[in-house]
């Protein structure tokens, strides 16, 4: 998408839908609706007047770990956020500065055998670059191998400088998070999922909507320089991919709750185009090149217009219609980021739809 277009500070959701005024929930945000290059404005409470029985729904289950930990290098404080657990021991983090607003700017990495300490006499000694394209991201040894303890005993969510204080947890969970069998879980929240509440999902399921988990344990985004995603850890189960399979030879349609969702189920599905159960690591990037095999449509936040994430939108809706669709949230004051607005791309025509007119309206 094109980098002219930028968003406004002043469109960024600086506080949770629930706290903006008295009597909201998290469902109290808006629906941009778009198939093809048509746009329609709702309430995110009408999605199930969006969707149809028969449609299925993956969603992520992984829970948000309280990632970012106060530490020390010298004297000189630094925050560091804890990424993703390799299966070697070591973590993937991320340095940044304090910006004495209560956030973070951006920090250069490295270089190798730098100590941060963090609380409880804790050590945390950089080794190497995650990948050789950056160094934003080093793997680092922390000396306390129970480090998912150390985040909860002293850890807070993540927070980026367009929100307007610090949150609790809890803010951060969606309806779909369940407790991991190793305690992981995601650096940063699955915030396409954020606006769900019980309520609303009872009414989809009693509409006939199908909802099928995944689990894919997010990374740190890179919030300054928006660079394509680096592996991460994700498990599609086999009940999940009976459900898509099943969904897929019938005529309901494969939405996905986020991007992560699609890179996981994107990940697993074989040669034949058939979903398999599988679980690992995927370094897949979704792009218009690639294209998608397996998702008809996406439940979204809004990106900048920069991201990586913006090339998967491509994929699955094209260009025009992305462009559209974000010139519509544009003029119509939709809010950004993980507390904001959220955009539902239907699939504009083929085997299991039924055009655009009768849904985006």
């Amino acid at each position: 998408m094109t980098t002219t277009v930028r968003v406004p500070e002043e469109r960024s959701a600086r506080v949770p839908a629930e706290q903006r005024r008295p009597g909201r929930d998290r469902d109290s945000v808006r629906l941009l609706v778009s198939c093809g290059t048509e746009v329609s404005h709702h309430a995110f409470v009408e999605l199930p007047r969006r969707l149809r029985a028969g449609d299925l729904l993956i969603v992520n289950t992984s829970p948000t770990l309280a990632a970012a930990v106060d530490g020390w290098i010298g004297h000189a404080r630094v925050v560091v956020h804890f990424s993703t657990r390799g299966d070697d021991g070591r973590w993937a983090v991320e340095l940044r500065d304090p910006d004495g607003r209560g956030t973070t700017r951006a920090r250069a990495g490295g270089p190798a055998g730098t100590e941060v300490r963090l609380a409880g006499d804790v050590r945390l000694v950089l080794e190497e670059p995650l990948t050789p394209y950056g160094s934003r991201l080093w793997w680092g040894r922390v000396s306390e191998p129970d480090v998912l303890g150390l985040l909860r005993r002293h850890g807070r969510p993540i927070r980026y400088s367009y929100t307007q204080r610090d949150q609790p947890l809890s803010v951060y969970q969606t309806v779909f998070a369940l407790p991991s069998a190793d305690g992981g879980g995601s650096a940063e929240m699955p915030s396409a999922a954020r606006p769900f509440t019980a309520r609303l999902v009872a009414e989809l399921v009693s509409r006939g909507v199908q909802f099928a988990p995944i689990t894919l344990h997010t990374g740190v985004a890179s919030a300054e320089a928006h660079e394509p995603p680096y592996p991460e850890r994700y498990e599609v189960p086999e009940a999940s991919a009976r459900l898509i399979n099943a969904a897929r030879a019938g005529e309901g349609r494969i939405l996905a709750v986020g991007t992560t969702a699609v890179r996981a189920v994107e990940s697993a599905v074989d040669a034949g185009g058939v979903v398999r159960a599988r679980k690992g690591w995927t370094d897949l990037v979704v792009t218009p090149e690639r294209g998608v095999r397996v998702v008809d449509g996406l439940l979204t936040g809004l990106h900048e217009p920069e991201a990586s994430h913006l090339l998967m939108l491509e994929a699955i809706a094209g260009r025009a219609a992305i462009e559209r669709s974000y010139g519509e949230a544009l003029s119509g004051l939709y809010l950004w980021h993980e507390f904001g607005d959220v955009h539902l791309i239907l699939p504009e025509e083929g085997p299991h739809t039924e055009g655009c007119s009768s849904n985006c309206r």
